[in-house]
């Protein structure tokens, strides 16, 4: 049973925008609906539009109605509960006097709280070159007031901040932001949210591998041959190519996502399951990965741009035709990663990443490959059918995971006949069927999360550091080369991709169902 978060008031900064749409209110509605938002639970939307507080109220109630996930009709009684006592402040993010106007609406709604309860949680749902106005601003108005540990924060009212990526551009931006907020505000503070992290999957990873014995053992290079992290999607840039001009595959989704899944595979057991601990190990990882440079960036890194194709039947355009990017646009849209860490535990296993727009299917996947067993016991043609192992964490969609290995196909004969024959079977663990429903969703679970302050799930500031440590050269190159290579729309990505993966002879998981039930 999930812990109900803590009372506080939630001031969603960016109230109607897409993201808030989209995902925000449709996972605050669930948590009310399960009964997880607190008794004294208040929302507070900040926005520039032209709306007051019962004009705010109905524009929720629009975005649930066209959500998809808010798992049916939306149920009155749930909606009051998110809404009751809502209120809205108009301004411009820029003005000091919002930010008055913000303190005097929080003293309004909390008149009533004790002051040790007035818990205020402030999500930034606002483009990043506001992250640092918005600081300043809730901080001088005293909006925001300065917790020094997570202990002090136990024993009177806090204040936290979510902050949405992308956490810089670069190495420098990331200092220069993570200085900044750390100037106004302490660690347990902030909570830098990547939604990938709240995935069901992603954290089972965690289970999956310390709560399991017969696993851990296996988990290094003894046994593990090379591990495949994919986060491939079907959509192009959905009307915002001047910002993936501007960000790029790379800066879009190794930064922050690849890294958090690299992290959360490949970390050392933390001593316990906290949010220290755990995030310690992630930047103990990520200092391990090797970094590259000049030539060896080259031989590591593959690059690719799609063309015009086809998705479910419908012709799409390449992305130059795309609105707002140029026809000679040199920006990625499909990267593949060859990484080494380089500890105890991993020395010399490579780790495949690999992202990209427009492709074949919608798959985001970890796969554990397994060295091959010996073939020396079997005929010919049977050695010749053998698989390696293969564990694949599916994060979306039908999230659940899925381990292969070899069998005796029936009927075939016995023992070392030359006529006996393997073939690879899989066992499946599906959330929906063993659980029941869909999985929470991610922003869903972050939400109470940051209400009960579990910052586990949440990424640190030397996290966030080390990620672009080893993407920033990266980015340069890809800055700085040739017009990537180009890939039908609809496809599993450029020629380069799959080159780099069978340089070691391994190949890429398939993207699509009918080739992975082969």
């Amino acid at each position: 049973m999930r812990e109900t978060g803590d009372d506080c008031t939630l001031v969603l900064i960016g109230a109607l925008g897409d993201l808030a749409r989209r995902k925000l209110y449709p996972a605050l509605y669930r948590l009310a609906k399960d009964g997880l938002l607190a008794p004294r639970f208040t929302l507070v939307g900040v926005e520039r539009s032209p709306q007051d507080d019962a004009s705010y109220v109905k524009a929720i109630g629009e975005a649930l109605a066209s959500a998809a996930d808010t798992g049916g009709p939306v149920d009155p009684a749930a909606f009051e509960r998110l809404t009751r006592g809502a209120r809205y402040v108009r301004g411009d993010l820029t003005d000091p006097a919002l930010y008055s106007a913000l303190c005097t609406t929080l003293d309004s709604v909390e008149s009533a709280t004790p002051v040790a309860a007035r818990n205020r949680l402030f999500y930034m749902a606002i483009p990043p070159s506001l992250f640092l106005r918005v600081v300043e601003g809730l901080s001088s108005c005293g909006a925001a007031p300065r917790t020094h540990t997570a202990e002090e924060a136990q024993h009177g009212a806090w204040a936290r901040l979510i902050i949405e990526k992308p956490f810089g551009r670069d190495a420098a931006s990331a200092r220069a932001l993570n200085t900044a907020l750390l100037n106004r505000f302490s660690e347990p503070q902030l909570y830098r949210i990547d939604h990938y992290l709240g995935k069901e999957t992603v954290q089972n990873v965690l289970a999956f591998r310390f709560a399991n014995a017969i696993f851990e053992p296996l988990w290094n290079r003894g046994s593990i041959a090379h591990v495949q992290i994919t986060v491939a999607e079907t959509v192009g840039v959905e009307g915002r190519g001047g910002y993936y001009e501007e960000a790029g595959v790379v800066r879009d989704m190794f930064q922050n996502h690849l890294m958090q899944l690299l992290a959360t595979i490949a970390m050392e057991p933390p001593g316990t399951i906290d949010a220290a601990a755990v995030r310690d190990e992630k930047v103990k990882l990520l200092r391990a990965v090797r970094r590259y440079d000049g030539a060896s960036i080259a031989e590591n890194l593959a690059l690719g741009q799609y063309g015009p194709g086809a998705i479910a039947g419908e012709r799409v355009p390449g992305y130059a035709e795309e609105p707002s990017v140029k026809p000679d646009s040199r920006t990625p849209t499909y990267a593949a990663l060859r990484v080494f860490v380089d500890n105890w535990r991993w020395e010399g296993v490579p780790f495949y990443l690999r992202s990209g727009k427009r492709l074949a299917e919608r798959v985001s996947e970890i796969v554990v490959r397994f060295r091959r067993a010996p073939g020396v016991l079997w005929p010919v043609p049977a050695r010749e059918e053998m698989r390696p192992n293969e564990l694949v964490l599916r994060i979306q969609p039908d999230e659940g995971i899925t381990l292969g290995f070899q069998a005796k196909r029936p009927g075939a004969a016995l023992a070392l006949s030359p006529e006996m024959e393997l073939s690879p079977v899989r066992m499946r663990f599906s959330y929906e069927d063993d659980f029941g429903g869909e999985p929470v969703p991610a922003y869903e679970t972050l939400l109470l999360d940051a209400m009960i302050g579990d910052a586990t799930l949440f990424a640190r500031s030397d996290e966030v550091e080390q990620a672009w440590a080893i993407v920033d050269p990266l980015v340069a190159a890809a800055d700085a080369g040739p017009r990537p290579e180009c890939y039908p729309a609809g496809t599993n990505g450029p020629r380069g991709g799959d080159a780099l993966i069978a340089r070691d002879g391994f190949s890429w998981h398939p993207l699509t169902l009918a080739a992975r039930e082969r």
